[in-house]
Protein backbone atom coordinates (compact mmCIF):
# COMPACT_ATOMS: atom_id res chain seq x y z
CA UNK A 1 0.00 0.00 0.00
CA UNK A 2 1.17 2.97 -0.65
CA UNK A 3 0.65 6.94 0.86
CA UNK A 4 0.05 10.23 -1.25
CA UNK A 5 0.55 13.42 -0.14
CA UNK A 6 -2.53 15.81 -0.51
CA UNK A 7 -1.68 19.50 -0.89
CA UNK A 8 -3.28 21.38 1.74
CA UNK A 9 -6.58 22.79 1.67
CA UNK A 10 -7.34 26.62 1.42
CA UNK A 11 -8.75 25.94 4.87
CA UNK A 12 -5.43 24.35 6.39
CA UNK A 13 -3.77 27.06 4.38
CA UNK A 14 -5.74 29.76 6.22
CA UNK A 15 -5.49 28.32 9.66
CA UNK A 16 -1.44 28.08 8.98
CA UNK A 17 -0.99 31.31 8.46
CA UNK A 18 -3.42 32.78 11.28
CA UNK A 19 -1.40 29.99 13.73
CA UNK A 20 1.79 31.85 12.38
CA UNK A 21 0.16 35.69 12.34
CA UNK A 22 -0.97 34.83 16.19
CA UNK A 23 2.67 33.56 16.77
CA UNK A 24 4.16 36.82 15.32
CA UNK A 25 1.43 38.65 17.42
CA UNK A 26 2.58 37.15 20.87
CA UNK A 27 5.99 37.20 20.06
CA UNK A 28 6.16 40.82 19.40
CA UNK A 29 4.25 41.52 22.34
CA UNK A 30 6.46 39.32 24.51
CA UNK A 31 9.23 40.85 23.30
CA UNK A 32 7.84 44.46 23.45
CA UNK A 33 6.71 43.87 27.54
CA UNK A 34 10.27 42.55 27.93
CA UNK A 35 11.66 45.29 26.80
CA UNK A 36 9.87 48.13 28.45
CA UNK A 37 10.19 46.31 31.66
CA UNK A 38 13.85 46.38 31.38
CA UNK A 39 13.91 49.64 30.15
CA UNK A 40 11.84 50.68 33.11
CA UNK A 41 13.85 48.57 35.65
CA UNK A 42 17.17 50.33 34.70
CA UNK A 43 15.62 53.71 35.29
CA UNK A 44 14.78 52.68 38.47
CA UNK A 45 18.01 51.30 39.38
CA UNK A 46 19.89 54.84 37.50
CA UNK A 47 17.72 56.86 39.69
CA UNK A 48 17.69 55.51 43.14
CA UNK A 49 21.31 53.67 43.42
CA UNK A 50 22.81 51.41 46.14
CA UNK A 51 22.75 53.79 48.80
CA UNK A 52 25.00 51.37 51.41
CA UNK A 53 26.68 48.64 51.06
CA UNK A 54 26.45 44.16 50.63
CA UNK A 55 27.71 41.79 52.71
CA UNK A 56 27.33 38.22 51.60
CA UNK A 57 25.91 35.72 54.26
CA UNK A 58 25.64 31.59 53.28
CA UNK A 59 25.82 32.75 49.50
CA UNK A 60 23.28 35.43 49.40
CA UNK A 61 23.81 39.63 49.22
CA UNK A 62 22.33 41.52 51.27
CA UNK A 63 21.97 44.92 51.11
CA UNK A 64 22.84 47.20 54.39
CA UNK A 65 23.10 51.02 55.42
CA UNK A 66 25.15 51.77 58.30
CA UNK A 67 24.73 55.26 59.15
CA UNK A 68 27.75 55.12 61.86
CA UNK A 69 28.12 56.46 64.90
CA UNK A 70 26.07 59.88 65.40
CA UNK A 71 28.34 62.67 66.38
CA UNK A 72 29.17 63.05 69.90
CA UNK A 73 29.30 59.40 70.40
CA UNK A 74 33.03 57.32 69.68
CA UNK A 75 33.83 53.53 69.85
CA UNK A 76 34.75 53.77 73.79
CA UNK A 77 31.63 54.69 74.37
CA UNK A 78 29.35 53.83 71.58
CA UNK A 79 25.56 54.79 70.94
CA UNK A 80 23.11 51.50 71.04
CA UNK A 81 22.39 49.67 67.60
CA UNK A 82 18.99 50.03 66.04
CA UNK A 83 18.37 47.74 62.90
CA UNK A 84 15.30 48.63 60.90
CA UNK A 85 13.51 46.27 58.85
CA UNK A 86 10.64 47.51 56.29
CA UNK A 87 7.53 46.13 55.39
CA UNK A 88 5.95 44.39 52.05
CA UNK A 89 6.88 46.32 49.21
CA UNK A 90 9.67 48.39 50.99
CA UNK A 91 12.95 48.86 50.84
CA UNK A 92 16.15 51.01 53.21
CA UNK A 93 14.22 54.32 51.54
CA UNK A 94 11.28 53.89 53.28
CA UNK A 95 13.01 53.84 56.82
CA UNK A 96 15.55 56.77 55.40
CA UNK A 97 12.72 58.86 54.66
CA UNK A 98 11.95 60.46 58.25
CA UNK A 99 12.40 57.50 61.06
CA UNK A 100 16.23 57.53 60.36
CA UNK A 101 16.96 60.76 60.65
CA UNK A 102 14.32 61.33 64.09
CA UNK A 103 16.75 59.08 65.47
CA UNK A 104 20.21 59.53 63.95
CA UNK A 105 21.56 61.84 66.40
CA UNK A 106 21.47 59.06 69.40
CA UNK A 107 21.76 55.84 67.58
CA UNK A 108 24.15 53.71 65.32
CA UNK A 109 21.48 53.12 62.73
CA UNK A 110 21.61 50.31 60.18
CA UNK A 111 18.79 49.87 57.44
CA UNK A 112 18.77 46.40 55.34
CA UNK A 113 16.75 45.50 52.46
CA UNK A 114 14.91 42.53 52.93
CA UNK A 115 16.37 39.57 51.07
CA UNK A 116 14.38 39.71 47.39
CA UNK A 117 13.68 43.86 47.90
CA UNK A 118 15.14 46.56 47.37
CA UNK A 119 19.11 45.50 46.10
CA UNK A 120 19.43 42.02 48.61
CA UNK A 121 19.00 38.97 46.41
CA UNK A 122 16.22 36.47 46.54
CA UNK A 123 17.54 33.62 49.10
CA UNK A 124 15.13 30.67 47.77
CA UNK A 125 12.41 29.64 45.55
CA UNK A 126 9.98 30.84 47.95
CA UNK A 127 10.99 34.08 48.20
CA UNK A 128 12.67 33.39 51.80
CA UNK A 129 10.68 32.63 54.83
CA UNK A 130 10.31 35.15 58.02
CA UNK A 131 13.01 33.02 59.68
CA UNK A 132 15.21 32.54 56.66
CA UNK A 133 15.06 36.63 56.38
CA UNK A 134 15.77 37.25 60.21
CA UNK A 135 18.93 34.72 60.00
CA UNK A 136 20.60 36.42 56.82
CA UNK A 137 19.61 40.32 58.10
CA UNK A 138 20.89 38.87 61.59
CA UNK A 139 24.05 37.55 59.98
CA UNK A 140 24.82 40.30 57.89
CA UNK A 141 24.48 42.76 60.68
CA UNK A 142 26.72 41.25 62.73
CA UNK A 143 29.92 42.00 60.07
CA UNK A 144 29.23 44.95 61.01
CA UNK A 145 29.96 44.31 64.46
CA UNK A 146 26.36 45.21 65.59
CA UNK A 147 25.54 42.90 69.05
CA UNK A 148 22.32 42.99 70.84
CA UNK A 149 20.57 45.69 68.44
CA UNK A 150 17.44 47.00 69.08
CA UNK A 151 15.16 45.91 66.05
CA UNK A 152 12.43 47.58 64.56
CA UNK A 153 10.01 45.51 61.98
CA UNK A 154 7.13 47.43 60.54
CA UNK A 155 4.09 45.76 59.15
CA UNK A 156 5.27 42.73 57.71
CA UNK A 157 8.83 43.71 58.93
CA UNK A 158 7.23 43.24 62.04
CA UNK A 159 6.60 39.55 61.22
CA UNK A 160 10.59 39.46 60.40
CA UNK A 161 11.90 40.91 63.63
CA UNK A 162 9.19 38.33 65.74
CA UNK A 163 10.95 35.82 63.68
CA UNK A 164 14.84 37.24 65.01
CA UNK A 165 13.69 37.37 68.48
CA UNK A 166 12.17 33.75 68.75
CA UNK A 167 14.84 31.98 66.99
CA UNK A 168 18.28 34.18 68.60
CA UNK A 169 16.57 35.78 71.54
CA UNK A 170 19.88 36.50 72.64
CA UNK A 171 20.99 38.25 69.53
CA UNK A 172 19.01 41.32 70.28
CA UNK A 173 18.36 43.61 73.51
CA UNK A 174 14.85 45.02 72.17
CA UNK A 175 12.16 44.42 69.78
CA UNK A 176 9.81 47.38 68.19
CA UNK A 177 7.02 46.61 65.97
CA UNK A 178 5.35 49.26 64.04
CA UNK A 179 1.87 48.54 62.77
CA UNK A 180 3.39 44.69 62.79
CA UNK A 181 1.79 41.43 61.74
CA UNK A 182 1.70 38.88 64.37
CA UNK A 183 -1.32 37.13 64.25
CA UNK A 184 -3.50 34.92 62.34
CA UNK A 185 -5.87 36.55 60.69
CA UNK A 186 -9.07 35.27 58.93
CA UNK A 187 -9.67 36.77 55.60
CA UNK A 188 -8.21 35.31 51.96
CA UNK A 189 -5.32 36.11 50.24
CA UNK A 190 -6.19 38.79 47.83
CA UNK A 191 -6.59 37.77 43.98
CA UNK A 192 -3.57 39.80 42.86
CA UNK A 193 -1.14 37.76 45.61
CA UNK A 194 -2.98 34.69 44.44
CA UNK A 195 -2.38 35.68 40.78
CA UNK A 196 1.41 37.06 41.33
CA UNK A 197 2.59 34.17 43.59
CA UNK A 198 1.26 31.44 40.74
CA UNK A 199 3.89 30.04 38.46
CA UNK A 200 1.73 31.53 35.34
CA UNK A 201 1.44 34.73 37.11
CA UNK A 202 5.14 35.23 37.77
CA UNK A 203 6.10 34.26 34.70
CA UNK A 204 3.39 36.50 32.71
CA UNK A 205 1.76 38.99 34.91
CA UNK A 206 4.83 39.76 36.27
CA UNK A 207 6.39 41.63 33.47
CA UNK A 208 3.64 42.85 32.31
CA UNK A 209 3.14 45.17 35.39
CA UNK A 210 6.63 45.92 35.47
CA UNK A 211 6.43 47.27 31.97
CA UNK A 212 2.91 49.23 31.68
CA UNK A 213 1.65 49.92 35.10
CA UNK A 214 1.09 53.70 35.12
CA UNK A 215 3.00 56.22 37.56
CA UNK A 216 -0.81 57.54 38.57
CA UNK A 217 -1.82 53.81 40.02
CA UNK A 218 1.39 53.97 42.01
CA UNK A 219 0.60 56.93 43.43
CA UNK A 220 -2.96 55.95 44.26
CA UNK A 221 -1.48 52.93 45.62
CA UNK A 222 0.62 54.65 47.87
CA UNK A 223 -2.55 56.88 49.20
CA UNK A 224 -4.81 53.54 49.94
CA UNK A 225 -1.73 52.49 52.26
CA UNK A 226 -1.34 55.75 54.23
CA UNK A 227 -4.77 56.37 54.57
CA UNK A 228 -6.33 58.09 56.49
CA UNK A 229 -3.34 60.30 56.44
CA UNK A 230 -1.87 61.88 53.31
CA UNK A 231 1.22 60.72 51.97
CA UNK A 232 4.14 63.09 52.85
CA UNK A 233 5.45 65.95 50.41
CA UNK A 234 8.63 64.28 49.09
CA UNK A 235 7.85 60.81 49.81
CA UNK A 236 6.82 59.56 46.44
CA UNK A 237 10.14 60.86 44.93
CA UNK A 238 12.22 60.09 48.05
CA UNK A 239 10.98 56.20 48.00
CA UNK A 240 11.43 55.56 44.17
CA UNK A 241 8.62 53.34 43.52
CA UNK A 242 10.24 51.92 40.54
CA UNK A 243 12.29 49.87 42.74
CA UNK A 244 9.50 47.51 44.45
CA UNK A 245 8.50 47.28 40.64
CA UNK A 246 11.07 45.74 39.24
CA UNK A 247 10.47 41.71 38.22
CA UNK A 248 12.92 40.48 40.82
CA UNK A 249 11.56 42.56 43.72
CA UNK A 250 7.70 42.01 42.46
CA UNK A 251 8.03 38.15 42.26
CA UNK A 252 9.76 37.70 45.89
CA UNK A 253 7.22 40.15 47.36
CA UNK A 254 4.52 38.05 46.28
CA UNK A 255 5.72 34.99 47.00
CA UNK A 256 6.39 36.10 51.32
CA UNK A 257 2.88 37.41 50.94
CA UNK A 258 1.68 34.23 50.03
CA UNK A 259 3.31 32.60 52.37
CA UNK A 260 3.07 34.70 54.99
CA UNK A 261 -0.07 33.85 57.25
CA UNK A 262 0.89 30.02 57.35
CA UNK A 263 4.48 31.29 58.81
CA UNK A 264 2.62 33.51 60.96
CA UNK A 265 0.11 31.06 62.28
CA UNK A 266 3.27 28.83 63.12
CA UNK A 267 5.03 31.65 65.36
CA UNK A 268 2.25 33.23 67.08
CA UNK A 269 2.40 30.28 69.86
CA UNK A 270 5.80 31.23 70.84
CA UNK A 271 5.16 34.48 72.01
CA UNK A 272 4.79 33.18 75.67
CA UNK A 273 8.37 32.47 75.26
CA UNK A 274 9.87 35.59 74.38
CA UNK A 275 11.11 38.12 77.71
CA UNK A 276 12.76 40.64 76.06
CA UNK A 277 11.60 44.56 76.06
CA UNK A 278 8.73 44.81 73.08
CA UNK A 279 7.21 48.11 72.28
CA UNK A 280 4.38 47.93 69.87
CA UNK A 281 3.28 50.77 67.70
CA UNK A 282 -0.24 50.52 66.21
CA UNK A 283 -2.72 52.92 64.28
CA UNK A 284 -6.30 52.70 65.24
CA UNK A 285 -7.18 53.77 61.96
CA UNK A 286 -5.01 50.68 60.31
CA UNK A 287 -6.93 48.68 58.09
CA UNK A 288 -4.05 46.72 56.24
CA UNK A 289 -2.77 45.17 60.08
CA UNK A 290 -5.15 45.08 62.22
CA UNK A 291 -5.14 46.93 65.44
CA UNK A 292 -7.40 44.45 67.26
CA UNK A 293 -6.04 40.99 65.54
CA UNK A 294 -2.00 41.59 65.70
CA UNK A 295 -1.13 44.27 68.45
CA UNK A 296 -3.49 43.78 71.28
CA UNK A 297 -3.10 39.66 70.68
CA UNK A 298 0.84 40.33 71.24
CA UNK A 299 0.04 42.28 74.02
CA UNK A 300 -2.05 39.20 75.29
CA UNK A 301 0.39 36.98 74.63
CA UNK A 302 4.07 38.36 75.07
CA UNK A 303 4.84 39.31 78.74
CA UNK A 304 6.70 42.27 77.91
CA UNK A 305 5.15 44.46 75.57
CA UNK A 306 4.11 47.98 76.24
CA UNK A 307 1.62 48.43 73.48
CA UNK A 308 1.13 52.37 72.23
CA UNK A 309 -2.14 52.99 70.06
CA UNK A 310 -2.20 55.53 68.10
CA UNK A 311 -5.55 57.04 67.91
CA UNK A 312 -6.85 58.01 64.17
CA UNK A 313 -3.06 56.41 62.94
CA UNK A 314 -3.02 54.27 59.64
CA UNK A 315 -0.68 51.75 58.66
CA UNK A 316 2.57 53.92 57.97
CA UNK A 317 3.47 56.02 61.72
CA UNK A 318 7.24 55.71 61.19
CA UNK A 319 5.82 58.35 58.12
CA UNK A 320 3.25 60.58 59.95
CA UNK A 321 3.52 59.91 63.54
CA UNK A 322 7.90 59.69 63.74
CA UNK A 323 7.78 61.54 67.35
CA UNK A 324 5.71 58.82 68.29
CA UNK A 325 7.62 56.00 67.11
CA UNK A 326 10.83 57.54 68.01
CA UNK A 327 9.84 57.84 71.47
CA UNK A 328 8.96 53.88 71.34
CA UNK A 329 12.50 53.11 70.49
CA UNK A 330 14.09 55.29 72.83
CA UNK A 331 11.58 53.50 75.41
CA UNK A 332 12.56 49.85 74.61
CA UNK A 333 16.45 51.42 74.74
CA UNK A 334 15.24 52.24 78.23
CA UNK A 335 14.26 49.38 79.46
CA UNK A 336 16.87 47.48 77.41
CA UNK A 337 19.61 48.61 79.22
CA UNK A 338 18.05 48.37 82.54
CA UNK A 339 17.67 44.58 81.93
CA UNK A 340 21.13 44.28 81.29
CA UNK A 341 21.85 46.01 84.39
CA UNK A 342 19.95 43.29 86.89
CA UNK A 343 22.01 41.03 84.75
Amino acid sequence: MTFTSRPPSIWQRSAAKAVLATSLVLALGAGVTLWRASVREAVAVANYPPQGQFLEVTGEQVHVLDLGQPAGWSSDAPAPDLVLIHGASGHIRDMSFRLAPALRDRYRIVIVDRPGLGYSSRADHTGASLAEQARLIRGAVAQLDVRAPIVLGQSYGGGVALAWALDAPGSLSALVTVGGVSHPWPTPLSRFYKITSSPLGQALVVPLLTAFVPRQTIRDTLTEVFEPQPVPEGYFDHFGPGLTLRRSAMRANALQRANLLAEITAMAPRYPALRLPIEAVHGSADTTVSLDLHARQLERDAQAVNLTVLDGIGHMPHQVATEAVAAAVDRAAERAAAQARLR
